[in-house]
């Protein structure tokens, strides 16, 4: 037995024996362990570094390091004298965590890959900048204006959203009190008091009259695109060369901006809306 593999022995042992099953660890015991550790990590050092060049993670040196130091661990975990030696042991550990290890980074290592000729590459490599300096991949792969655009466009997202839901709100108070009016002037005029002495029977109630109905339809699709148009230029709007037509889309917009700011007050949906609404008006 040479002195490296006696050294690794004892300080195999000295993990083990510090490691008690049947009560809890104390400070000191945790303090052997993490030197006897070190000590077995420095003694098998050159056999970690033959093993990372040996799978061509040399690109990879930091992480091949930590999975050695993994393997290591497991190794004292699971090892057991009567059976090999731990330099033996330790060797497959290892060997089993870089191969892991390879087949996770070295992507460039699959038939697919090859046939384009892949490479495989660290973002912690070093390569020129443009002015001569040092730079790694991942800092000039990395794009500083990325988190802006990225909020940019979600507030760009709610805010359409919020103007697409305020729109159908709308939509849906026009529709409901244009049904309203529709069906009020469907109902039967109510007898005077004299009409229903002289015995005069009321008139049933006539159906609702269809194309009243579809002229309320068609209001509000226009509404509906007046609103999104101008108001919220969220679609596209023909404002036409008549500047009476022009007029009526200002006044429809400026009536639905009010009915608008009215409804969200209202709606839990758009509390936020209505509490920034209040604000302004108060500083101003």
């Amino acid at each position: 037995m040479s002195k490296i593999t006696a050294a690794l022995e004892a300080a195999v042992s000295t993990v083990q024996s510090n490691m008690p099953t049947d009560a809890a660890q104390t400070r000191r015991q945790r303090a052997e362990i993490d030197r006897a550790f070190a000590r077995i990590l420095k003694l098998i050092a050159p056999r970690i570094r033959h093993f990372i060049r040996q799978y061509g993670l040399a690109g990879h040196w930091e992480d091949a390091e930590q999975c050695c130091a993994i393997a290591v661990h497991r190794a004292i975990l699971a090892y057991e004298p009567e059976k090999a030696q731990f330099t033996t042991f330790v060797n497959w550990q290892i060997r089993g965590e870089l191969q892991s290890l390879r087949f996770r980074v070295m992507t460039d290592q699959r038939p697919s890959a090859r046939k384009v000729e892949a490479t495989t590459v660290s973002l912690d490599a070093i390569t020129g900048g443009a002015d001569g300096e040092g730079l790694s991949i991942l800092a000039a792969i990395a794009d500083e204006d990325a988190l802006d655009r990225t909020e940019a466009g979600a507030s760009d997202y709610l805010a359409r959203s919020a103007m697409r839901a305020l729109t159908d709100t709308y939509v849906e108070h026009l529709r409901n009190a244009g049904l309203d009016r529709i069906n009020r002037r469907a109902q039967p005029r109510k007898l005077t008091r004299a009409e229903r002495a002289a015995g005069a029977v009321a008139v049933p109630q006539p159906p609702v009259d269809t194309s009243e109905v579809s002229e309320l339809e068609e209001r509000i699709e226009h509404n509906r695109q007046v609103v999104q148009g101008r108001l919220f230029d969220i679609a596209p709007l023909d404002l036409g060369d008549d500047e009476s037509t022009r007029e009526r889309m200002r006044q429809i917009a400026k009536r639905a901006a009010k009915t608008i700011g009215d409804l969200a007050i209202h709606d839990p949906r758009f509390a936020l809306m209505a509490e920034y609404r209040e604000a302004m008006v108060s500083t101003h």
